[in-house]
């Protein structure tokens, strides 16, 4: 039983600090200021990153918890993923709304709205038209013989 004590104290805190550094300012905009000094720096998009920073954080709170290295190494995959698992229960629900389609004229730049040619596909795949490739001067007769 006081294993499950020390892991659900462990999960808590591993939850409270992650979420302290990520997605809090902190007492007297302390943790802003950390985080807006760090900027892009690998550090500083480590705490941009719950699920990251996660990791970080427990791995010494996992000491609490494990008693041997093995014990250790699956209280610190354990503990980030019950924090990172909080953090999800907390989160507005994820809605997929449809799509609606463009208005006339209007272009999305993404999709092709209408069906490519092979030829205009092989240049955007990078790769030549076949037709191209059986035409005289390409090592094989222009008829199909």
């Amino acid at each position: 039983m006081e294993f499950w004590i020390r892991f659900v104290l462990a999960v808590l805190a591993t939850w409270r600090v992650t979420h302290l550094l990520a997605n809090e300012d902190g007492p007297a905009d302390l943790i802003v200021r950390l985080r807006s000094r760090l900027g892009d720096s690998l550090a500083g998009q480590m705490m941009d990153c719950f699920n990251c920073l996660s990791l970080w954080i427990a791995a010494p709170l996992a000491i609490f918890v494990a008693r041997s290295p093995l014990e250790w190494l699956f209280a610190w995959l354990a503990l980030s993923g019950a924090a990172c698992l909080l953090q999800r229960l907390g989160q507005e629900p994820v809605a997929i709304e449809p799509v609606s389609e463009p208005a006339e004229g209007e272009t999305r730049h993404v999709l092709w709205s209408e069906t490519p040619s092979s030829a205009e596909l092989g240049n955007a795949l990078g790769s030549r038209d076949p037709a191209e490739e059986r035409r005289p001067g390409n090592g094989e007769p222009a008829s199909g013989h």
